[in-house]
Parts: C-alpha cells; sequence; structure tokens
C-alpha cells in the first residue's frame, strides 16, 4: 500500500512517454557509448556463437575449452583491482577504447596462429580486456548520466548489446555456410569458422570509432593509497561484501553451463551451426528485451523487487533447459530463461553503484568485476569435465542450486529490510 502511494497516477498511464523522455535526456557522451555497443555487441555475437566450433574443429575438446574460459576469466578477477586503478588514471574512455582494441587485435592473432599456446595467451589478453571495460562501464554510465535517467542508460546499454549481439549471433550462423559454398568445402571445416570470424576482428576495431569521439574525463582521486580495498572495506563493513556476494555465486554458477550453450545445442539436441546461431540470436534478442523492459519496472516495482522476482522465476526454466525431454520445451525454457535472469543484471549494476560516493565508484567496480570473474575463472573447467564424464546434468544441477542460494541472499539481505522499512513508514 504504502509502495502503491508513491507513483503517480498519470505515471501509471505514460510509462511509454517517461521511457521517450528518459532516453532523450541521455548525454552525447552516453549515445556515442550505446553506439560503439551496437558494433562491438555484432562482432561479440558472432565470435560467441563460432569460436568453439573453430576449436573444435582444430582438434581441441571440451575440456580445453573450458581451460581456455577459466585462464581469461582468471585474468580478469586478478586484474580487476589493477584495472581499477588504471581507469582512473586514463580515464573511463581511454579504458574502454583500449579494451576493445585488444579484443580485437586478439581474435587476429588466434586466426593467424592458430595453435593451443596463441589461443590461451590470446584469452589471457582477451581477460584483460574484459576486466578493463568491466570496471570502466559502470562508472562512466554513471558519469555521463543524471538520477533520473540512469537505470534506463545502464539497462537500455546492456539492452543495445544484447540485441546487437543477437544479430551478431544471427549473421554468424550463416558466414560459415556462406564461405563454404564458395571455397566449395564443408560449412565445418576450419577454413569456413576461420573466415567468418574474421568479422569479428575488422567489426571490432570499427566499434572503436564512436568511442574516439567521447569526452574524456580522468579521476583526481589518483592518489588512492595502495591498500585502498583494504581500506575502503574497513569504512563500509559488512555492507561491500553483501552487495558482491551474491553475485559472486551466481557467477560460479552461471560458469558452469552458459560458456557451454552452442555445445550443449549441438552435442544434446542435435542441432546444426545455422540453428544454433538462430536460436542463440532468437535468445540474446529475449534479452534485449527484457532488459529494455527492466527500467520501467524498476521505476514502477523498485530495485531490488525486479531482481529477486525476476531471477527466482528463472530457475523453473532453467530446469526446464537441462531436463526436459522436448526440444520444444527446452527452446521456450531457453528464451524465457535468458530474458528473466539477465534483465535484473544492470538494475542491479545501477543500485551497487548508488551506494557509494562518486570517488569509490572505481574500487566497487573492481570488486564487482573480480567476484563476476570468479565463477567463470572457476567453474568452466570443472564443468569441462564433468561433461567428458557424465555429460550436461550435473553442471545443471549445480548452477541451480548456485542460483537459489544468491536469489536467497537478494531476499533477505536488500528486499526483506526493504519491506520492514515500508511497513514501518505504513504504521
Amino acid at each position: 500500500m504504502a509502495t502503491e502511494q508513491l507513483i503517480p497516477e498519470e505515471n501509471k498511464s505514460s510509462v511509454l512517454a517517461t521511457y521517450i523522455s528518459r532516453i532523450r535526456a541521455f548525454s552525447r557522451n552516453a549515445r556515442l557509448y550505446l553506439l560503439s555497443e551496437a558494433v562491438y555487441g555484432t562482432a561479440t555475437g558472432i565470435f560467441q556463437l563460432l569460436f568453439n566450433f573453430y576449436a573444435l574443429s582444430l582438434g581441441y575438446n571440451e575440456a580445453v575449452l573450458g581451460n581456455m574460459v577459466a585462464a581469461r576469466s582468471m585474468t580478469s578477477l586478478i586484474m580487476a583491482i589493477p584495472c581499477g586503478f588504471l581507469t582512473d588514471r586514463i580515464g573511463r574512455r581511454n579504458s574502454i577504447v583500449i579494451s576493445i582494441a585488444a579484443y580485437s587485435a586478439s581474435v587476429a592473432l588466434m586466426l593467424l596462429f592458430p595453435s593451443s599456446l596463441v589461443f590461451f595467451a590470446m584469452n589471457i589478453i582477451q581477460g584483460l580486456a574484459q576486466s578493463l571495460s568491466g570496471v570502466a562501464m559502470g562508472p562512466f554510465l554513471m558519469e555521463n548520466s543524471k538520477d533520473a535517467e540512469r537505470t534506463y542508460l545502464f539497462s537500455l546499454s546492456s539492452g543495445m548489446r544484447m540485441t546487437a549481439t543477437s544479430v551478431g549471433q544471427w549473421i554468424g550462423g550463416y558466414l560459415p555456410t556462406f564461405f563454404a559454398l564458395r571455397l566449395a568445402i564443408s560449412a565445418m571445416d576450419t577454413k569456413s569458422y576461420s573466415l567468418s570470424l574474421w568479422a569479428v576482428a575488422l567489426s571490432g576495431f570499427l566499434s572503436v570509432l564512436p568511442m574516439l569521439f567521447v569526452a574524456n574525463r580522468v579521476s583526481k582521486t589518483t592518489d588512492r593509497p595502495t591498500f585502498a580495498p583494504l581500506s575502503f572495506i574497513r569504512k563500509n563493513p559488512g555492507k561491500i561484501e553483501k552487495l558482491i556476494l551474491p553475485t559472486l555465486i551466481t557467477s560460479v554458477g552461471a560458469g558452469l553451463i552458459m560458456p557451454f550453450m552452442n555445445v550443449f545445442f549441438r552435442n544434446v539436441h542435435h542441432q546444426s551451426d545455422t540453428s544454433i546461431g538462430v536460436i542463440f540470436a532468437w535468445g540474446s534478442l529475449a534479452m534485449g528485451l527484457g532488459l529494455i523492459i527492466a527500467p520501467a519496472l524498476a521505476e514502477r516495482f523498485g530495485k531490488i523487487k525486479v531482481v529477486v522476482v525476476s531471477q527466482a522465476l528463472s530457475v523453473p526454466f532453467l530446469m526446464m533447459l537441462g531436463f526436459a525431454p522436448g526440444f520444444g520445451i527446452v527452446l521456450v525454457a531457453y528464451y524465457v530463461r535468458t530474458m528473466l535472469m539477465n534483465m535484473s543484471s544492470p538494475i542491479y549494476s545501477t543500485y551497487v553503484m548508488e551506494q557509494v560516493d562518486p570517488e569509490s565508484r572505481g574500487m566497487l567496480a573492481s570488486l564487482t568485476s573480480m567476484a563476476s570473474n570468479f565463477g567463470w575463472a572457476l567453474s568452466p573447467t570443472i564443468s569441462g569435465y564433468l561433461q567428458i564424464r557424465y555429460g550436461f546434468g550435473p553442471p545443471f544441477l549445480l548452477t541451480i542450486l548456485l542460483y537459489t542460494i544468491a536469489i536467497g541472499m537478494y531476499y533477505v539481505w536488500f528486499w526483506r529490510p526493504d519491506r520492514n522499512k515500508h511497513a514501518q513508514v505504513s504504521v
């Protein structure tokens, strides 16, 4: 009842008008960043779909794929704190530019020199790029938005990336066949995948261009002490751990399954590369839709409520995805779970950034990035070996358990105290 009274009637009847007004309020820097995200997302969509198949065509197995993902994520984990300091010194814009350029160069080098040593080395470079952009993105969006449109910018940024990723995955599903027909080779031939992945490197470099026109800001907090993380945690006892731990648990669960969804659809449900590309494309489109509607829901119901409810509703669909007998049910479950589980991510990112002062956002972004990458550094290796020995069943069960624990943390630490506060206000 108390929450209902906080929302004027005219706002309820003009959600679309409010959404449009929030988007119009985006700064020039924010608009350029979104344009870069659109191009870069297309590139990463192609890479996400085809790189595993490219590696498998060279003779590597799922365990090696898991180890490469782990190397990338471990690098992101280890480098999060140093990248936090670096983004403060060189600015968020420069950090994002370097990240995109490094990622694109790593893809090009893996195609030019396709050996296991180069693959692992370039995955480490990608991990560094991932850490740099991950640490810079949240503070960049905070610096280039105001309170009114901030949640919309975070969500639209993620939605733009996912929509572009869906386009990339759709394109990626057809690229191997396109080159195979022209070269009279198999669509599953290494050369077909290699030529297709060159689109990733070229599009990645192209996405740097809009960011070059973004005004760069350098933080004034470059004189922080070396042990700033410990000092930061001491000044906020218990608060930081609660903000980060659910993300950590979720990442451990996600790392067991998400890097292998293309392998899951091929090996378990016997889908072709083209079909998997279409599935991924629609999945990313569903995710993008969820991310676009998320800010309106957060403004209507509250950020934490959207996080808890959307993630809780996704768990039954994750069960169906892993264990339903019919592919039709699996497909529907994949789309619904993808939309529900991921729509809360930018909402929670906004919530986390709002809990600290501007000078501390770079450090909190570093710690959050470490939590996000910890699971992806640890879990893919474990999952790769589990898949070889027992199939996909155990990884799915572990993911379901870990997601449930994380959702409980969100509820107990953030939603329940807020409900009690509202109850006291009503009384």
